[in-house]
């Protein structure tokens, strides 16, 4: 009975589970159905929307399609148009072209019809002529009694003479054109070389001064029985002159170096006091010694100055000893440094070697430095040297022709020569021609103060240049310029110079106040 009850429960207790869960599942299909509903409804509206995107998409592309569409349209129309003008205008201008063209056709017609009408004139009266010429050329055969063959010979010999005549006048007049032409260049080349550079000149002469500190030391000098002085003149080779001048003692000798020796020596021994025969003797050898390394250093300070640094050590000597040699008042050693920029700077300019024609103008004079020692020539001595030593042809030959002694070879040899010349007669360069520098510096500055309202006036730069100081109270800008033509103008009436004199006219006003 138990077991019946137990089984009825389970069988009951099944029963309601499977109700349940039929229950159970009937209530969720219910809410799946309505839930797809639901979702089947929200696809519906998002399809009828995105289609209506869609829909309103199209339309706004097929707008902006048409309105492209349009756009091109247009272009296409205006493009159309454009060229349609283009054609319009191109046709006209192809009528005015064969409007020309059929009035030049015309032209040319109308022009080829005179030009046969007078091309058959021009034969008829070249018939005419020739009919005329051979009734000329018989005519004057009959009273010639020549014929055509020997008429022809003596017409062209008289032709022949007179072309030689015009062509000689035309040769000389060419050759006088060049020959001015030439000598105008070379004025210009010379006196831009020479306004280039300007070097200073020292006079030398045949004596040097020593100062000493009292005249007691000229007995010293002097020495017991002389002893002391002669020691010095016979080591040194010079002549010492005391008189009775106070303070300084004279040393005499034409050798430079060997006065210029004595003096460092006897400037020693003053200084050192110690005079006597051994003393002397040693100062001398020492004083001749540091002459020489002088002499040395001084030649390649030259060669160093010039650019050229291949010389052999003899002769780079030999121009040391050109400082202390003298031709006219003129320091031979910087004659030999100008002549040498002058050259090289000519060279240049007319499109020559300008390093040669510096090393051609440096050496040039090198035989004055032992012609003394030498018998000959300075031009043959320094050739010698110089080709002992291996220096170019071209050196060589400037040294031994610059004086034109030889028959010039290269064109090195004048420039030298040109140059020595220009050294030699540039104002103040020699002694000779100083007075008419000084002169002439006077007289530009005279002509300045001859102007008035000039208060001073000062040449300057080798009288290239004259400043002049004007009074600013009797003056004016405008009269100031005037002054400075009118002194301008009288240099160039009233003197005879090289070159160009620069005119400065200064007009200067000045105030000054003290504070006190």
């Amino acid at each position: 009975m138990d077991v019946l009850k137990f089984l009825i429960s389970i069988v009951g207790s099944a029963l309601l589970t499977f109700l349940a869960i039929r229950l159970l599942d009937r209530l969720r299909r219910r809410d799946a159905e309505a839930e797809a509903r639901q979702i089947l409804q929200k696809a519906e509206e998002e399809a009828e929307a995105r289609r209506r995107e869609a829909e309103l998409q199209i339309k706004e592309m097929i707008l902006q399609e048409k309105a492209e569409a349009e756009k091109e349209l247009r272009r296409l129309r205006k493009e159309l148009h454009e060229r349609e003008r283009m054609l319009d205008k191109r046709q006209d201008a192809l009528e005015q072209q064969a409007e020309q063209l059929r009035k030049q056709e015309k032209i040319v017609e109308s022009t080829q019809r005179k030009l046969t009408e007078r091309i058959q004139e021009a034969n008829r009266r070249k018939e005419e002529l020739n009919k005329l010429l051979d009734l000329q050329r018989q005519t004057l055969h009959e009273l010639s009694g020549l014929s055509k063959e020997e008429a022809t010979k003596r017409l062209l010999e008289m032709l022949e003479a007179q072309m030689q005549q015009e062509v000689g006048a035309l040769i000389l007049r060419h050759e006088k054109r060049l020959a001015e032409i030439c000598e105008q260049k070379s004025r210009e080349i010379l006196l831009t070389a020479m306004q280039r550079y300007a070097a200073a000149h020292t006079a030398e002469t045949t004596t040097s001064t020593v100062d000493i500190p009292n005249d007691e030391m000229k007995g010293r000098i002097i020495g017991r029985e002389g002893r002391n002085i002669r020691t010095f003149e016979k080591l040194t080779g010079v002549d010492v002159i005391i008189d009775d001048t106070p303070g300084v003692v004279i040393v005499s000798a034409f050798d430079t170096i060997r006065r210029e020796i004595a003096r460092i020596a006897l400037t020693k021994l003053i200084a050192d006091g110690r005079i006597h025969p051994s003393r002397i003797e040693e100062i001398v050898a020492a004083t001749r010694q540091e002459m020489e390394q002088h002499i040395q250093q001084v030649g390649q300070e030259a060669c160093q100055e010039v650019g050229i640094h291949d010389l052999h050590e003899r002769i780079v000597n030999l121009l040391g000893r050109l400082k202390f040699r003298t031709s006219y008042s003129q320091n031979v050693l910087q004659h030999s440094l100008e002549v040498a920029f002058l050259a090289g700077m000519i060279a240049e300019e007319i499109g020559l070697d300008g390093a040669l024609a510096r090393r051609c103008g440096l050496l040039h004079d090198i035989g004055k430095a032992v012609d003394h020692e030498v018998e000959g020539g300075h031009p043959k001595i320094g050739a010698d040297l110089l080709r002992r030593y291996g220096e170019p042809p071209e050196v060589v030959h400037a040294a031994a022709g610059h004086h034109e002694d030889l028959r010039i070879e290269n064109p090195y040899t004048i420039l030298v020569a040109a140059a020595d010349a220009c050294s030699a007669s540039r104002p103040g360069a020699r002694r000779e021609t100083l007075e008419r520098y000084i002169k002439r510096m006077e007289e530009l500055e005279a002509i300045a103060h001859s102007i008035p309202g000039v208060e001073h006036a000062y040449a300057i730069q080798a009288g290239r240049e004259l400043r002049v100081l004007v009074n600013a109270k009797e003056t004016t800008d405008e009269t100031a310029a005037k002054i400075c033509r009118d002194i301008a103008k009288a240099c160039e009436q009233k003197l005879t110079y090289p070159g160009e004199i620069k005119v400065t006219v200064i007009r200067e006003i000045r105030h000054t106040e003290i504070a006190k």
